[in-house]
């Protein structure tokens, strides 16, 4: 008989499961264009762009700066965030596993010997099924494919996890190297200034220069100081999150020293289509999953409203022997099946299903918020990769024309011809579009790193 029930309790568990109440899950329709903006913001830029979606390119073919590339692996196997990431999935998959265990009876062992006052003994073991439910409507295989769908949810938050870490090492790299760099600009200025104003002093002190011209010097030497001061400051704190990120300190050499040195870390993509790109957001596919897991408990709360059955059954044998205990006669088996029939409870199951229904309705909300937020970032980050180069060719034609400017205007101020505020105005001018331009540049290359993340790049590696 212990074996009819045996083979009737795995039959039942092997066949009940996979029927389920949950509704048919249809993936909500995305609510964006099918192509991307246009206009003269999207201008077509110059370049090589990739023939694979950004999502399909390896983080190591993007950023193709050597130095970056030991940067970014050494975050990864540091920055904190990645790791409390990676051990959320085990979690998940743990969690995925107690669920899944369900499905299936859990066979426990016991044994025992009994002692008594007077020289009497009892000695028994069994094995036994606790409180297995039979899974009629559903409840348990939905609960299961919640836990599936969140686990799989936590892998693709890991993946959104270290997309930003990548691109954040990335950009943190580029505004150390660009700050570095205003702060030798910086630097050099106030060594240039010093001169001019070693060279007034003596002016005026032999009555060639005017005191205005000394102190309009003056003016120019203590600007360049307060940017130097202002720049070291900007770099030691760009460094500081540079280690921060990366999750330990970074040696001296690993380091930028000029945004000039980095122009080429990283290369030129093609956007691709909304629809083949987004969709595929870790981002995205996390709030999906979420989405499946909210439906399926909706399955769940379905079943909760119908009756639960629930085994206990146990087969054994007792002796007062120890010798005996496996003899002919000596075995024995029970079964007990619970039945559980919703009959009043207030509203509390019919409520429960309202709140599944709600949280799956709010679910397909949020999951179209993450493709709207999507497409507004790509959109943005095209709008300025559009203008970015045009604004970089202008200020390098900019940076030029001050510099002759400036260099007319000193020589005129030394033959006498013009006054020395044309030549702090030019100077200030020259100095002002050096500094656009290093800025110029951190934005164009800034640019590529977020149109490579926001594409969905830089969760694979090159095998």
């Amino acid at each position: 008989m212990h074996r009819t029930f045996a083979l009737l309790a795995v039959l039942l568990a092997v066949v009940l499961p996979g029927c389920t109440m949950a509704p048919t899950f249809t993936r909500p329709q995305a609510p964006m264009p099918t192509v991307w903006p246009n206009g003269p913001a999207y201008q077509e830029q110059m370049g090589t762009p990739s023939s694979l979606d950004a999502a399909d390119i390896p983080w190591q073919e993007f950023f193709v700066d050597r130095q970056l590339q030991s940067l970014i692996k050494l975050a990864l196997e540091n920055n904190r965030n990645l790791r409390v990431a990676a051990l959320n999935i085990e979690r998940s998959q743990a969690q995925y596993r107690i669920q899944r265990a369900n499905l299936v009876p859990e066979l426990d062992g016991a044994a025992s010997a009994n002692n008594q006052a007077a020289p009497s003994r009892k000695y028994s073991v069994g094995i036994g099924v606790s409180s297995y439910e039979l899974d009629l409507f559903g409840r348990v295989q939905s609960l299961k494919d919640q836990a599936l769908e969140q686990y799989l949810a936590t892998e693709q938050a890991q993946r959104t996890v270290k997309i930003s870490l990548i691109a954040e090492v990335a950009s943190t790299y580029l505004n150390l190297a660009a700050d570095r760099e205003r702060l030798r600009l910086a630097q050099e200025t106030l060594k240039t200034q010093q001169t001019t104003f070693q060279l007034i002093q003596r002016r005026f002190e032999v009555g060639a220069s005017s005191e205005l011209d000394l102190r309009q010097a003056q003016t120019q030497v203590d600007s360049a100081r307060v940017d130097v001061a202002r720049y070291t400051t900007l770099a030691a704190q760009d460094e500081n999150n540079l280690n921060f990120v990366i999750g330990t300190e970074v040696k001296a050499e690993m380091l930028p020293q000029a945004l000039s040195e980095t122009l080429t870390a990283v290369k030129d993509i093609a956007p691709g289509l909304p629809s083949g790109v987004l969709l595929q957001r870790p981002d995205v596919l996390q709030a999906e999953n979420l989405l499946k897991g909210y439906n399926a408990n909706i399955g769940a709360a379905r079943a909760n409203l119908f009756p639960r059955i629930t085994l206990i059954a146990s087969y054994g044998t007792a002796s007062g022997d120890l010798s005996g205990l496996f003899k002919p006669g000596s075995g024995g088996w029970s079964y007990a099946p619970q039945i559980t029939l919703p009959i009043f409870d207030a509203g509390s199951r019919s409520a429960q299903l309202k709140v599944a229904e709600v949280d799956r309705d709010i679910a397909v909300a949020q999951y179209e918020k993450a493709i709207q937020t999507a497409f507004r970032e790509v959109a943005d980050a095209l709008a300025q990769r559009g203008t970015v180069d045009e604004q970089m060719a202008a200020q390098e034609s900019l940076t030029s024309a001050t510099g002759k400017r400036a260099t007319l205007s000193q020589v005129r101020y030394e033959k006498g011809v013009d006054s020395y505020l044309n030549v702090l105005d030019a100077q200030r001018s020259l100095y002002s579009a050096q500094q656009g331009l290093i800025g110029t540049r951190l934005t164009r290359l800034v640019n590529l790193i977020t149109l490579y993340k926001v594409l969905g790049g830089g969760w694979k590696e090159r095998t």
